[in-house]
């Protein structure tokens, strides 16, 4: 007898139907076609033993299951319910006419249970597309499938409960989510509050301005000096996600398995930290089966690099296109997949191999030869994609013992937020450019003008300061965000003052 049991793929962050095809007849063996992973081919073993634990039993025998479309590799372990459903049908254990009706995907534990799968979110969003009635999968993940509207959800936690919902008609409990309920009640309880950090005002100043605007920003600082602290909260001053970011941010999360148990749409943005140890692959993305990497994690969120110069410099090196083009593409001999990489970089390093500045004071010191082999780690070109570089000094006693509290995040938040919208508006007509740092040169020249002071100003600035000829377009994208906190449609002398203070690297001899 032949059944037709519907589960599906995801490559990149989207998902492909997949048919699973199972036929029983005389002869014994189990075949397994369709280009299956190992994990896939081992799902006998756990199919078997699940099924006799409830009370059925895999068929002595020929059994022959093909998964179409058989050219696309399938992998991951998360079949195992949709093999077993088929099975049981076709050996007629079980009758389901409206099987068909449903995706059915959850990886098997030997006594039946289910262990939870990755992906749940793009399968949901297919499953619908393409005019399924409903998604049955572990109960784990039933709140992620749950944000697509318009289809019914069902988490189970054992086989047993969908053989009853098949053979015997026993209802199964529907998940059904408010996305947008759920998704704005998380919107105001930041984990992390400016209010927590002492001092440090000209950096939260300047933290911001990089927020407002989408910089990219680099600390430089001896150890202690809070620039971990500052970072870590960044994300909680950025606009709001809009749903649609929730839900893009959501998708990429679901793909590599890491949003939390029983949490549905991802409602604060991602900040992503990785070690110093990490590789190019993991980075950006990759692999035998490709993965999204940490940028792509970081993605309508922060990607926070602490001690850059620690990084391998092959690693730094392929962040240069994603964050020009702010997606990533992967390609493979039979296949290419494109993940979206939109993050902000924040960046932290020591000014020196003995983390201090050239300072007698200090519990150790380098000479500047020392310090400039240490900051030569960073390539230009790297370098040139940081609009903003700011030097963070210790906090005195005075200010650490102050019990009086900063601003919060939130009241920070809602001048970015205004800020943000002036640049929505502003770049309305282009799909590509969002916000204030991913203008290209074109737009610099018509949204920068500058007055003749003004433009004296940077002349004098750029020759005294010996800044270099790349942080030009650099300090008018910064001193445009800084007219946009100011509710000023013109640049100002006082903006593009501000702005050269931010441009600490590139200034020959900045080291003393």
């Amino acid at each position: 007898m032949l059944v037709k049991v519907y589960g599906s793929a995801v490559f990149g962050v989207e998902a492909t139907t997949i048919t699973v095809e199972v036929n029983v007849d005389t002869g014994i063996g189990y075949h397994l076609v369709g280009l299956p992973d190992i994990a896939i081919k081992e799902s006998s073993f756990r199919i078997a033993a699940a099924l006799k634990n409830v009370g059925y039993s895999l068929p002595g025998k020929k059994i022959t299951v093909n998964m179409a479309p058989a050219d696309l590799r399938k992998e991951g372990s998360a079949y195992d319910l949709t093999f077993a459903m088929g099975i049981l049908m076709a050996s007629g254990q079980i009758k389901a006419t409206n099987i068909g009706d449903y995706v059915i995907m959850g990886e098997l534990s030997l006594d039946g249970s289910l262990q939870p799968i990755k992906g749940a979110l793009p399968i949901a969003i297919k499953a619908k597309e393409e005019g399924f009635k409903g998604f049955i999968l572990p109960k784990q993940n039933v709140k992620e499938a749950a944000i697509v509207s318009g289809l019914e959800v069902y988490g189970i936690e054992n086989i047993d409960e969908i053989i009853r919902f098949f053979d015997k008609g026993q209802a199964l409990e529907r998940t059904e989510i408010d996305t947008r309920k759920e998704f704005f009640q998380e919107l105001e309880n930041p984990e992390h509050d400016f209010a927590d950090v002492k001092g440090q005002e000209s950096i939260k100043r300047c933290m911001e301005i990089a927020a407002a605007g989408g910089h990219n920003i680099i600390l430089i600082g001896p150890p202690g000096a809070g620039k971990t602290m500052l970072a870590k909260r960044l994300p909680s001053i950025l606009p709001p996600m809009t749903l649609h970011e929730a839900l893009e941010t959501t998708k990429i999360h679901s793909v590599v398995g890491r949003v939390k148990e029983n949490v549905g749409l991802m409602a604060h943005r991602p900040f992503r930290s990785p070690h110093h140890t990490i590789s190019d692959v993991a980075l950006v993305g990759g692999g035998a089966y490709p993965q999204p990497g940490e940028i792509s994690m970081s993605h309508n969120g922060v990607l926070f690099l602490d001690e850059l110069p620690e990084f391998k410099r092959s690693v730094l090196e392929v962040m240069r296109q994603p964050l020009e083009d702010r997606e990533v593409t992967i390609s493979r001999a039979k296949f290419t997949v494109t993940y979206p990489s939109s993050f902000m970089l924040v960046a932290s390093m020591n000014p020196s191999p003995s983390g201090f500045f050239n300072d007698p004071g200090s519990p150790a010191t380098s000479s500047p030869a020392e310090m400039q082999r240490y900051m030569s780690k960073i390539s230009g070109p790297l370098l040139d994609r940081i609009d903003i570089h700011i030097e963070v000094t210790p906090v005195p006693f005075e200010k650490l013992s102050d019990d009086r509290r900063g601003e919060s995040s939130l009241e920070i938040r809602k001048r970015v937020t205004a800020a943000r919208q002036k640049q929505t508006d502003r770049f309305a007509d282009n799909e590509k450019v969002h916000y204030n740092a991913q203008m290209n040169v074109k737009q610099i020249r018509e949204h920068c003008t500058l007055d003749p002071d003004s433009m004296n100003l940077l002349k004098v600035a750029m020759e005294r300061l010996n800044l270099s000829a790349r942080a030009y377009d650099r300090i008018l994208k910064v001193s445009r965000t800084i007219a946009d906190l100011e509710d000023s449609d013109k640049i100002k002398g006082a903006h593009i003052s501000e702005a050269i203070q931010y441009r600490s690297l590139d200034r020959e001899g900045w080291l003393g």
